[in-house]
Protein backbone atom coordinates (compact mmCIF):
# COMPACT_ATOMS: atom_id res chain seq x y z
CA UNK A 1 0.00 0.00 0.00
CA UNK A 2 1.33 3.54 -0.44
CA UNK A 3 2.54 5.26 2.68
CA UNK A 4 -0.05 7.54 3.62
CA UNK A 5 -3.61 6.09 4.57
CA UNK A 6 -5.48 8.84 3.48
CA UNK A 7 -6.70 10.00 -0.04
CA UNK A 8 -8.46 12.91 -0.59
CA UNK A 9 -11.45 12.66 -2.73
CA UNK A 10 -10.82 14.31 -5.98
CA UNK A 11 -7.95 11.80 -6.20
CA UNK A 12 -9.84 8.81 -5.55
CA UNK A 13 -12.64 9.92 -7.77
CA UNK A 14 -9.82 10.15 -10.72
CA UNK A 15 -8.17 6.99 -9.50
CA UNK A 16 -11.52 5.09 -9.74
CA UNK A 17 -12.24 6.73 -13.54
CA UNK A 18 -9.48 5.67 -14.43
CA UNK A 19 -9.47 2.12 -13.25
CA UNK A 20 -13.08 1.96 -14.96
CA UNK A 21 -11.95 2.99 -17.77
CA UNK A 22 -8.60 1.13 -18.25
CA UNK A 23 -8.43 -1.84 -15.57
CA UNK A 24 -12.31 -2.91 -15.82
CA UNK A 25 -12.16 -4.37 -18.84
CA UNK A 26 -8.97 -6.59 -18.19
CA UNK A 27 -11.12 -7.58 -15.19
CA UNK A 28 -13.89 -8.63 -16.60
CA UNK A 29 -12.01 -10.60 -19.59
CA UNK A 30 -9.62 -12.45 -16.78
CA UNK A 31 -12.35 -13.11 -14.77
CA UNK A 32 -14.36 -14.41 -18.41
CA UNK A 33 -11.54 -17.04 -18.96
CA UNK A 34 -12.38 -18.68 -15.74
CA UNK A 35 -16.74 -18.08 -15.23
CA UNK A 36 -17.54 -18.47 -19.45
CA UNK A 37 -20.52 -15.71 -17.98
CA UNK A 38 -20.16 -12.29 -19.01
CA UNK A 39 -23.14 -11.25 -16.46
CA UNK A 40 -21.01 -12.79 -13.35
CA UNK A 41 -17.95 -11.61 -15.07
CA UNK A 42 -19.56 -7.84 -14.99
CA UNK A 43 -20.82 -8.23 -11.14
CA UNK A 44 -17.73 -9.52 -9.86
CA UNK A 45 -15.62 -6.85 -11.50
CA UNK A 46 -18.05 -4.53 -10.17
CA UNK A 47 -18.60 -5.66 -6.31
CA UNK A 48 -14.58 -5.48 -6.34
CA UNK A 49 -14.70 -1.63 -7.58
CA UNK A 50 -17.25 -0.78 -4.67
CA UNK A 51 -14.61 -2.63 -2.27
CA UNK A 52 -12.16 -0.42 -3.60
CA UNK A 53 -14.52 2.53 -2.87
CA UNK A 54 -14.75 0.78 0.54
CA UNK A 55 -11.09 -0.01 1.51
CA UNK A 56 -8.73 2.64 -0.43
CA UNK A 57 -9.97 5.70 1.33
CA UNK A 58 -8.90 3.99 4.31
CA UNK A 59 -5.85 2.01 3.37
CA UNK A 60 -4.54 3.68 0.68
CA UNK A 61 -3.99 3.07 -2.69
CA UNK A 62 -2.67 -0.43 -3.32
CA UNK A 63 1.17 -0.70 -5.07
CA UNK A 64 -0.66 -3.00 -7.80
CA UNK A 65 -4.33 -1.64 -8.15
CA UNK A 66 -4.94 -4.04 -10.88
CA UNK A 67 -4.01 -7.10 -9.33
CA UNK A 68 -5.85 -5.97 -6.29
CA UNK A 69 -8.94 -5.72 -8.19
CA UNK A 70 -8.43 -9.12 -9.65
CA UNK A 71 -8.02 -11.04 -6.22
CA UNK A 72 -10.56 -9.24 -5.06
CA UNK A 73 -13.43 -10.13 -7.64
CA UNK A 74 -12.30 -13.77 -7.56
CA UNK A 75 -12.83 -13.80 -3.44
CA UNK A 76 -16.06 -11.98 -4.00
CA UNK A 77 -16.90 -14.74 -6.63
CA UNK A 78 -15.85 -17.91 -4.48
CA UNK A 79 -18.05 -15.97 -1.57
CA UNK A 80 -20.88 -15.75 -3.52
CA UNK A 81 -20.99 -19.35 -5.15
CA UNK A 82 -20.45 -21.00 -1.97
CA UNK A 83 -23.57 -18.68 -0.57
CA UNK A 84 -26.05 -18.47 -2.55
CA UNK A 85 -25.29 -19.98 -5.82
CA UNK A 86 -23.76 -23.63 -4.79
CA UNK A 87 -27.01 -25.61 -6.15
CA UNK A 88 -25.09 -28.07 -8.13
CA UNK A 89 -22.76 -29.20 -9.19
CA UNK A 90 -22.04 -27.13 -12.35
CA UNK A 91 -21.32 -24.22 -9.22
CA UNK A 92 -19.68 -26.16 -7.18
CA UNK A 93 -16.74 -26.77 -10.19
CA UNK A 94 -17.41 -22.92 -10.80
CA UNK A 95 -16.29 -22.47 -7.75
CA UNK A 96 -13.42 -24.95 -7.97
CA UNK A 97 -12.27 -22.89 -11.17
CA UNK A 98 -12.15 -19.52 -9.73
CA UNK A 99 -10.27 -20.83 -6.69
CA UNK A 100 -7.85 -22.56 -9.05
CA UNK A 101 -7.32 -19.45 -11.10
CA UNK A 102 -6.42 -17.58 -8.01
CA UNK A 103 -3.16 -19.60 -6.77
CA UNK A 104 -2.15 -19.88 -10.22
CA UNK A 105 -0.17 -16.69 -12.24
CA UNK A 106 -2.22 -14.93 -15.30
CA UNK A 107 0.62 -16.30 -17.31
CA UNK A 108 -0.41 -20.22 -16.53
CA UNK A 109 -4.10 -19.67 -15.97
CA UNK A 110 -3.84 -18.53 -19.64
CA UNK A 111 -1.73 -21.01 -21.17
CA UNK A 112 -3.92 -23.63 -19.60
CA UNK A 113 -7.12 -22.44 -21.45
CA UNK A 114 -7.41 -23.50 -25.04
CA UNK A 115 -8.96 -20.76 -26.83
CA UNK A 116 -7.77 -18.50 -30.06
CA UNK A 117 -7.11 -15.44 -28.59
CA UNK A 118 -4.09 -14.32 -26.40
CA UNK A 119 -5.24 -10.93 -24.59
CA UNK A 120 -8.01 -10.56 -22.32
CA UNK A 121 -9.75 -7.43 -23.31
CA UNK A 122 -9.17 -8.57 -27.17
CA UNK A 123 -10.75 -11.68 -26.41
CA UNK A 124 -13.64 -9.43 -24.65
CA UNK A 125 -14.11 -7.85 -28.01
CA UNK A 126 -14.84 -10.98 -29.73
CA UNK A 127 -17.23 -12.52 -27.14
CA UNK A 128 -19.49 -9.23 -27.24
CA UNK A 129 -19.49 -8.91 -30.80
CA UNK A 130 -21.91 -11.89 -30.71
CA UNK A 131 -23.31 -12.95 -34.26
CA UNK A 132 -27.01 -12.48 -32.47
CA UNK A 133 -26.71 -8.67 -32.74
CA UNK A 134 -26.66 -5.85 -35.26
CA UNK A 135 -23.07 -4.63 -36.06
CA UNK A 136 -24.40 -1.16 -34.53
CA UNK A 137 -25.30 -2.67 -30.93
CA UNK A 138 -22.53 -4.92 -30.99
CA UNK A 139 -20.43 -1.56 -31.00
CA UNK A 140 -21.91 0.05 -28.65
CA UNK A 141 -22.06 -2.76 -26.06
CA UNK A 142 -18.43 -3.64 -26.61
CA UNK A 143 -17.46 0.67 -26.45
CA UNK A 144 -19.15 0.71 -23.05
CA UNK A 145 -17.93 -2.42 -21.59
CA UNK A 146 -14.36 -2.35 -23.21
CA UNK A 147 -13.36 1.04 -24.59
CA UNK A 148 -14.32 2.46 -21.30
CA UNK A 149 -16.34 5.26 -23.09
CA UNK A 150 -19.56 6.63 -21.59
CA UNK A 151 -22.88 6.25 -23.40
CA UNK A 152 -22.69 10.03 -24.31
CA UNK A 153 -19.20 9.85 -25.66
CA UNK A 154 -20.87 6.90 -27.88
CA UNK A 155 -23.53 8.65 -28.61
CA UNK A 156 -21.11 11.37 -29.92
CA UNK A 157 -18.75 8.66 -31.69
CA UNK A 158 -22.09 7.66 -33.58
CA UNK A 159 -24.18 10.95 -33.72
CA UNK A 160 -27.04 9.72 -32.65
CA UNK A 161 -28.99 10.71 -29.15
CA UNK A 162 -27.47 9.49 -25.52
CA UNK A 163 -30.53 7.90 -25.43
CA UNK A 164 -30.51 5.56 -28.57
CA UNK A 165 -27.10 4.49 -27.49
CA UNK A 166 -28.77 3.66 -23.75
CA UNK A 167 -31.42 1.33 -25.46
CA UNK A 168 -29.38 -0.79 -27.82
CA UNK A 169 -26.87 -1.56 -25.09
CA UNK A 170 -30.17 -2.52 -23.19
CA UNK A 171 -31.65 -4.11 -26.38
CA UNK A 172 -27.96 -6.57 -27.22
CA UNK A 173 -28.11 -7.87 -23.63
CA UNK A 174 -31.65 -8.85 -23.91
CA UNK A 175 -31.17 -10.03 -27.34
CA UNK A 176 -28.25 -12.35 -26.44
CA UNK A 177 -30.46 -13.97 -23.29
CA UNK A 178 -33.78 -14.38 -25.50
CA UNK A 179 -32.03 -16.24 -27.69
CA UNK A 180 -30.72 -18.41 -25.44
CA UNK A 181 -27.03 -17.82 -26.72
CA UNK A 182 -24.74 -17.21 -24.06
CA UNK A 183 -21.76 -15.26 -24.68
CA UNK A 184 -18.82 -17.48 -25.26
CA UNK A 185 -15.35 -17.52 -26.28
CA UNK A 186 -15.34 -18.08 -30.28
CA UNK A 187 -12.90 -20.64 -32.07
CA UNK A 188 -10.54 -19.24 -34.78
CA UNK A 189 -12.90 -20.26 -37.09
CA UNK A 190 -15.71 -18.07 -36.12
CA UNK A 191 -13.06 -15.22 -35.96
CA UNK A 192 -13.68 -13.51 -39.31
CA UNK A 193 -17.83 -13.20 -38.97
CA UNK A 194 -16.99 -10.67 -35.82
CA UNK A 195 -13.68 -9.24 -37.26
CA UNK A 196 -15.76 -5.95 -38.76
CA UNK A 197 -17.20 -4.84 -35.31
CA UNK A 198 -14.17 -5.46 -33.73
CA UNK A 199 -11.89 -3.58 -36.07
CA UNK A 200 -14.78 -0.94 -35.53
CA UNK A 201 -14.74 -0.68 -32.07
CA UNK A 202 -10.85 -0.37 -31.92
CA UNK A 203 -10.94 2.48 -34.36
CA UNK A 204 -13.85 4.68 -32.14
CA UNK A 205 -11.58 3.64 -29.04
CA UNK A 206 -8.40 5.25 -31.34
CA UNK A 207 -10.75 8.50 -32.52
CA UNK A 208 -11.81 9.06 -28.80
CA UNK A 209 -8.27 9.35 -27.72
CA UNK A 210 -6.81 11.10 -30.67
CA UNK A 211 -9.70 13.98 -30.14
CA UNK A 212 -11.62 13.67 -27.30
CA UNK A 213 -15.22 14.83 -26.80
CA UNK A 214 -15.39 15.35 -23.20
CA UNK A 215 -12.89 15.70 -20.27
CA UNK A 216 -10.09 18.19 -19.86
CA UNK A 217 -7.75 17.16 -22.47
CA UNK A 218 -7.82 17.56 -26.25
CA UNK A 219 -6.09 14.16 -26.74
CA UNK A 220 -6.09 10.55 -24.62
CA UNK A 221 -2.90 9.01 -25.75
CA UNK A 222 -3.83 6.30 -23.42
CA UNK A 223 -6.95 5.50 -24.85
CA UNK A 224 -4.76 5.86 -28.08
CA UNK A 225 -2.32 3.30 -27.17
CA UNK A 226 -4.39 0.59 -25.96
CA UNK A 227 -6.21 0.74 -29.58
CA UNK A 228 -2.92 0.33 -31.48
CA UNK A 229 -1.81 -2.37 -29.24
CA UNK A 230 -5.12 -4.28 -29.27
CA UNK A 231 -5.08 -3.81 -33.28
CA UNK A 232 -1.59 -5.24 -33.33
CA UNK A 233 -2.46 -8.60 -31.36
CA UNK A 234 -5.10 -8.93 -33.34
CA UNK A 235 -3.02 -8.35 -36.54
CA UNK A 236 -0.87 -11.38 -34.95
CA UNK A 237 -3.76 -13.44 -34.07
CA UNK A 238 -5.07 -12.49 -38.27
CA UNK A 239 -1.99 -12.18 -40.43
CA UNK A 240 -3.59 -12.11 -43.48
CA UNK A 241 -6.63 -9.67 -43.36
CA UNK A 242 -5.79 -6.37 -44.81
CA UNK A 243 -8.15 -4.17 -43.28
CA UNK A 244 -6.47 -5.65 -39.65
CA UNK A 245 -3.00 -4.35 -41.13
CA UNK A 246 -4.59 -1.01 -42.71
CA UNK A 247 -5.79 -0.15 -39.75
CA UNK A 248 -2.38 -0.78 -37.72
CA UNK A 249 -1.67 1.67 -40.37
CA UNK A 250 -3.72 4.18 -39.57
CA UNK A 251 -3.78 4.55 -35.72
CA UNK A 252 -0.32 4.02 -35.94
CA UNK A 253 0.45 7.18 -38.41
CA UNK A 254 -2.25 9.05 -36.64
CA UNK A 255 -0.32 8.41 -33.49
CA UNK A 256 2.52 9.62 -34.13
CA UNK A 257 1.65 12.98 -33.91
CA UNK A 258 0.23 12.75 -30.80
CA UNK A 259 2.88 15.00 -29.10
CA UNK A 260 2.66 17.58 -31.71
CA UNK A 261 -0.85 18.43 -31.50
CA UNK A 262 -1.13 20.19 -27.72
CA UNK A 263 1.76 22.85 -26.77
CA UNK A 264 2.89 23.34 -23.69
CA UNK A 265 -0.17 24.32 -21.73
CA UNK A 266 -2.26 21.15 -23.32
CA UNK A 267 -4.35 23.70 -25.79
CA UNK A 268 -4.65 22.16 -29.13
CA UNK A 269 -1.84 22.82 -32.17
CA UNK A 270 -3.57 22.14 -35.59
CA UNK A 271 -2.07 20.46 -37.92
CA UNK A 272 -0.55 23.27 -40.08
CA UNK A 273 0.81 24.59 -37.29
CA UNK A 274 2.71 21.49 -35.92
CA UNK A 275 6.60 21.20 -35.43
CA UNK A 276 7.16 18.27 -37.34
CA UNK A 277 10.43 17.56 -35.81
CA UNK A 278 8.25 16.20 -32.80
CA UNK A 279 6.40 13.51 -34.71
CA UNK A 280 7.36 10.04 -33.75
CA UNK A 281 9.40 8.85 -36.93
CA UNK A 282 9.79 5.07 -35.34
CA UNK A 283 5.69 5.24 -35.49
CA UNK A 284 5.60 7.04 -39.23
CA UNK A 285 7.94 4.02 -40.05
CA UNK A 286 5.75 1.16 -38.74
CA UNK A 287 2.43 2.97 -40.28
CA UNK A 288 4.08 2.75 -43.74
CA UNK A 289 5.18 -0.77 -43.34
CA UNK A 290 2.10 -1.88 -42.26
CA UNK A 291 -0.03 -0.13 -45.03
CA UNK A 292 2.32 -1.50 -47.46
CA UNK A 293 1.15 -4.96 -46.23
CA UNK A 294 -2.31 -3.92 -46.47
CA UNK A 295 -1.59 -3.25 -49.81
CA UNK A 296 0.41 -6.08 -50.55
CA UNK A 297 -3.00 -8.45 -48.75
CA UNK A 298 -5.60 -7.01 -50.77
CA UNK A 299 -3.71 -7.24 -53.77
CA UNK A 300 -5.65 -6.06 -57.40
CA UNK A 301 -8.73 -5.10 -55.20
CA UNK A 302 -9.89 -1.96 -54.54
CA UNK A 303 -9.05 -0.30 -51.41
CA UNK A 304 -11.38 -0.45 -48.39
CA UNK A 305 -11.79 1.90 -45.36
CA UNK A 306 -9.18 1.98 -43.47
CA UNK A 307 -7.01 1.61 -46.17
CA UNK A 308 -7.61 4.63 -47.59
CA UNK A 309 -7.70 6.66 -44.02
CA UNK A 310 -4.09 5.18 -43.82
CA UNK A 311 -3.08 7.07 -47.08
CA UNK A 312 -4.49 9.90 -45.80
CA UNK A 313 -2.93 9.79 -42.95
CA UNK A 314 0.39 8.51 -44.83
CA UNK A 315 0.09 12.07 -46.68
CA UNK A 316 0.60 14.16 -44.20
CA UNK A 317 3.10 12.18 -42.64
CA UNK A 318 5.33 12.36 -46.03
CA UNK A 319 5.01 15.77 -45.93
CA UNK A 320 7.88 17.55 -45.31
CA UNK A 321 5.87 20.47 -44.69
CA UNK A 322 2.45 21.84 -44.36
CA UNK A 323 2.95 23.87 -47.45
CA UNK A 324 4.12 20.38 -49.43
CA UNK A 325 0.64 18.67 -48.24
CA UNK A 326 -0.52 16.45 -51.77
CA UNK A 327 -3.99 18.07 -50.89
CA UNK A 328 -5.19 16.77 -54.15
CA UNK A 329 -4.20 13.51 -53.39
CA UNK A 330 -5.89 13.79 -49.94
CA UNK A 331 -9.34 14.94 -51.37
CA UNK A 332 -9.13 12.64 -53.70
CA UNK A 333 -9.04 9.88 -51.67
CA UNK A 334 -11.50 11.16 -49.34
CA UNK A 335 -14.05 10.98 -52.70
CA UNK A 336 -12.80 7.07 -52.54
CA UNK A 337 -13.88 7.11 -49.08
CA UNK A 338 -17.29 8.71 -49.59
CA UNK A 339 -18.58 7.04 -52.29
CA UNK A 340 -17.92 3.33 -49.78
CA UNK A 341 -19.04 5.37 -47.15
CA UNK A 342 -21.68 7.76 -47.62
CA UNK A 343 -20.60 9.80 -44.09
CA UNK A 344 -21.43 13.22 -44.03
CA UNK A 345 -18.17 13.32 -41.68
CA UNK A 346 -16.17 12.33 -44.34
CA UNK A 347 -18.21 14.77 -47.11
CA UNK A 348 -16.92 17.44 -44.44
CA UNK A 349 -13.43 16.35 -44.45
CA UNK A 350 -13.30 16.11 -48.24
CA UNK A 351 -14.30 19.66 -47.78
CA UNK A 352 -11.72 20.68 -46.08
CA UNK A 353 -8.75 19.06 -48.39
CA UNK A 354 -10.39 20.54 -51.35
CA UNK A 355 -10.64 23.88 -49.44
CA UNK A 356 -6.55 23.31 -48.87
CA UNK A 357 -6.11 22.13 -52.72
CA UNK A 358 -8.40 24.70 -54.89
CA UNK A 359 -9.36 27.27 -52.36
CA UNK A 360 -11.65 28.88 -49.95
CA UNK A 361 -13.98 29.87 -51.78
CA UNK A 362 -13.99 26.44 -54.13
CA UNK A 363 -15.08 24.11 -50.33
CA UNK A 364 -17.49 26.82 -48.92
CA UNK A 365 -20.49 25.51 -50.69
CA UNK A 366 -19.78 21.99 -50.31
CA UNK A 367 -19.72 22.65 -46.20
CA UNK A 368 -22.98 24.81 -46.46
CA UNK A 369 -24.55 22.46 -48.42
CA UNK A 370 -24.00 19.69 -45.57
CA UNK A 371 -26.23 22.02 -42.96
CA UNK A 372 -29.42 20.19 -44.05
CA UNK A 373 -27.84 16.77 -42.76
CA UNK A 374 -30.06 16.07 -39.73
CA UNK A 375 -26.91 13.49 -38.36
CA UNK A 376 -24.48 16.72 -37.94
CA UNK A 377 -27.13 19.14 -36.12
CA UNK A 378 -24.98 19.08 -33.23
CA UNK A 379 -21.72 18.06 -34.81
CA UNK A 380 -19.35 21.09 -33.22
CA UNK A 381 -16.98 20.64 -36.64
CA UNK A 382 -19.15 21.35 -39.09
CA UNK A 383 -19.62 25.02 -38.02
CA UNK A 384 -15.77 25.20 -37.10
CA UNK A 385 -15.11 23.84 -40.52
CA UNK A 386 -17.21 26.79 -42.17
CA UNK A 387 -15.87 29.56 -39.77
CA UNK A 388 -12.06 28.91 -41.03
CA UNK A 389 -12.94 28.88 -44.59
CA UNK A 390 -15.33 32.06 -43.57
CA UNK A 391 -12.38 33.90 -42.16
CA UNK A 392 -9.43 32.90 -44.99
CA UNK A 393 -12.30 34.76 -47.20
CA UNK A 394 -11.98 37.84 -44.99
CA UNK A 395 -15.89 37.60 -43.99
CA UNK A 396 -14.69 37.77 -40.26
CA UNK A 397 -17.86 39.12 -38.88
CA UNK A 398 -20.39 35.93 -40.37
CA UNK A 399 -16.82 33.53 -39.15
CA UNK A 400 -16.97 35.00 -35.58
CA UNK A 401 -20.94 33.37 -35.53
CA UNK A 402 -19.83 30.47 -36.86
CA UNK A 403 -17.04 29.76 -34.40
CA UNK A 404 -19.48 31.08 -31.47
CA UNK A 405 -21.53 28.17 -32.69
CA UNK A 406 -18.74 25.56 -32.69
CA UNK A 407 -17.85 26.77 -29.26
CA UNK A 408 -21.33 26.35 -27.94
CA UNK A 409 -21.69 22.60 -29.38
CA UNK A 410 -18.08 21.48 -28.43
CA UNK A 411 -17.97 19.57 -25.25
CA UNK A 412 -14.37 19.28 -24.68
CA UNK A 413 -13.31 22.20 -22.33
CA UNK A 414 -9.63 22.77 -24.54
CA UNK A 415 -11.63 22.59 -28.13
CA UNK A 416 -14.51 25.02 -26.76
CA UNK A 417 -11.42 27.74 -25.32
CA UNK A 418 -9.86 27.70 -28.95
CA UNK A 419 -12.93 28.28 -30.90
CA UNK A 420 -13.78 30.82 -28.91
CA UNK A 421 -10.19 32.33 -29.18
CA UNK A 422 -10.79 32.02 -32.76
CA UNK A 423 -14.28 33.85 -32.59
CA UNK A 424 -12.72 36.72 -30.40
CA UNK A 425 -9.78 36.90 -32.98
CA UNK A 426 -12.59 37.02 -36.15
CA UNK A 427 -14.29 39.44 -33.64
CA UNK A 428 -11.76 42.01 -33.66
CA UNK A 429 -10.52 41.97 -37.51
CA UNK A 430 -14.18 42.57 -38.03
CA UNK A 431 -14.40 45.77 -35.94
CA UNK A 432 -11.00 47.35 -37.10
Amino acid sequence: MLSSPAMDTALLHRTIETLCRDELPKIIGGLLRVVRDLDLAEELAQDALVAALERWPRDGLPDNPGAWLMTAARNRGIDRLRRGRLVDAKHAELAREIEQAQRESDARAQDALDDAIGDDVLRLMFVACHPALTVDSQVALTLRMIGGLTTDEIARAFLVPEATIAQRIVRAKKTIAKAGAPFEVPQRVDLPARLSAVLHVLYLVFNEGFAASSGEDWARPDLCADALRLTRVLGDLMPREAEVHALVALMALQASRLDARVDADGRPVLLPDQDRTRWDRDLIDAGLAALARARGLRGAGAPAAYELQAAIAACHARAPAANATEWARIAALYGQLLALSGSPVVALNRAVAIGMADGPATALPLVDALAGDATLADYHLLPGVRGDLLARLGRHAEACLAFEQAAALARNPRERDWLRARAVECRHHSSS
